[in-house]
């Protein structure tokens, strides 16, 4: 694969684009393009290069999308992009998840890229998990391969709601009660789903309250968006445990998302690593001994579409 490589990172508000220049390069001349100003990913691409790339002609491309993915075609969830990475006219073009790619990039972030949440060091060349409330809650975990690593993507953010105490029962009681007949994960622990747990827990307080956005609730000064937040963090650490215990991430597990890297402290004060290592006592010991990171890191996603290329153009084979 010749250099330049483009990589990119497409939410469904902000396109990411940059250059890797060569061997080991991080992503330089790094632009962020508002999606809603072209209308399709090639278009974007191409204003990327001209206006901020000086016009580089990339010999390879990565593109990390919040959607799913089927070999070389793409949708973006919450936008009306879709279509082949092959459309991009880029001799070798590739398309990842957005959490396949942050999951590539663990390896990669050490430093003031993380914070750390609990838990010893992680273990070396042991499986990592990356998870995270963004627009969605996505889920992907990290195997090592030889001399490198396996993203593994899946669909963990709609498995059941990994309530354990009286308080979140009686809010997914009161969400079904309200008309929403089946509480997954991802329904609370997003960032759509915030103001959803904000209307459960207020019909379970019995509290009238408007609909409040989830940076609204994020900032708010009252009880109920201080006891939203909070039951919020506590759900998230019941559900990164249950992950945990899922892949067997012995190697780590790390948050990433939109959401989290805003309220550091208050995910640090939370009750978020108790619920993650509360488990039965057959395995009380193993959620203990696994670390918790927080990615604060700019552009994970662009160094993990990076790191995808750097080991496609070394020969580690992905299945």
């Amino acid at each position: 694969m010749s250099y330049p490589w483009l990589v990119a990172d497409i939410g469904g508000t902000n396109a990411r684009f940059g250059i890797v220049a060569g061997p080991g390069a991080v992503p330089e001349a790094v632009a962020v393009l508002n999606v809603a100003e072209h209308p399709t990913l090639p278009d974007a691409m191409a204003a990327y290069l001209a206006d901020h790339a000086d016009g580089a002609r990339p010999g390879a491309a990565c593109v990390a999308i919040a959607g799913p993915v089927k070999g070389d075609h793409y949708t973006l969830t919450n936008g009306s992009w879709s279509g082949s990475v092959a459309g991009l006219g880029i001799p070798q073009s590739h398309v990842l998840n957005d959490f396949e790619a942050l999951a590539i990039s663990l390896p990669h972030l050490a430093g003031d890229d993380l914070v750390p949440l609990g838990g010893p060091a992680p273990v070396a060349g042991m499986v990592k998990a990356v998870l995270g409330p963004g627009t969605g809650l996505g889920v992907a975990g990290l195997v090592p391969a030889g001399d490198g690593w396996v993203p593994v993507p899946g669909e963990g953010g709609h498995v059941s709601v990994p309530a354990v105490t009286d308080l979140e029962f009686e809010i997914v009681k009161a969400l079904r009660t309200d008309g929403l007949p089946y509480v997954d994960a991802e329904h609370l622990l997003s960032g759509s789903g915030l103001p959803r747990l904000h209307r459960g827990l207020a019909l379970v307080r019995g509290i009238k309250t408007t609909r409040k956005s989830a940076s609204e609730i994020v900032a708010g000064d009252d009880d109920l968006c201080h006891e939203t937040v909070e039951v919020f963090l506590a759900l998230l650490g019941g559900f990164a445990g249950n992950v945990a215990l899922t892949l067997g991430a012995r190697g780590g597990v790390y948050l990433g998302g939109g959401v989290l890297p805003r309220i550091v402290d208050r995910v640090r004060d939370s009750d978020f690593r108790s619920r993650f290592e509360l488990t039965g006592p057959a395995l009380s010991d193993y959620l203990t001994a696994i670390a918790t990171s927080l990615i604060v890191a700019e552009q994970p996603a662009l160094t993990g579409a990076a790191a995808w290329l750097q080991q496609r153009a070394t020969s580690v084979e992905y299945v």
